[in-house]
């Protein structure tokens, strides 16, 4: 039940980021805005370095062994969120969070078959019904405008 109750909350935190995000874009613009987002993001990501004691391996060399696309991390974010900024005045909220969730269904297929060498039929067909479906609504919205 706590992990049911945590992915609510996840997701409406998503949705609640993505508005207040719009709200700032609006007053001082789409890339300050992404700027004070990942700002944030960084004193939070420190705060809760030095409350949880993990130690800080940051001059050791064996810390960051792994392979080159996991440190694109970050640049990935800073383009999904500008992304989310700019699209928040031209697209509902409602399709923004779909197409948020049909993206990272098939990013997670993608990574799974990368790294596992196999793809879940039952995400498959399920992304792939979700997409038609979306993709429906979308029609049936722009022959109705």
């Amino acid at each position: 039940m706590l992990f049911i109750i945590l992915s609510i909350l996840s997701g409406v935190t998503c949705v609640l980021s993505r508005v207040i995000n719009f709200a700032l874009s609006e007053k001082t613009g789409s890339y300050q805005s992404t700027f004070f987002n990942f700002l944030t993001g960084l004193l939070g990501s420190i705060v809760l370095f030095i409350v949880s004691n993990e130690t800080f391996h940051f001059f050791d060399v064996s810390a960051y062994s792994g392979s080159w696309w996991i440190y694109t991390g970050g640049l990935v974010g800073v383009v999904g969120v500008t992304l989310q900024i700019v699209l928040s005045g031209k697209i509902s909220s409602f399709y923004l969070t779909l197409f948020l969730f049909v993206g990272q269904l098939f990013a997670g297929m993608i990574i799974d078959y990368i790294v596992v060498h196999s793809i879940s039929i039952y995400q498959l067909v399920g992304g792939t019904l979700v997409l038609i479906g979306l993709s429906y609504n979308l029609w049936i919205d722009k022959r109705e405008a």
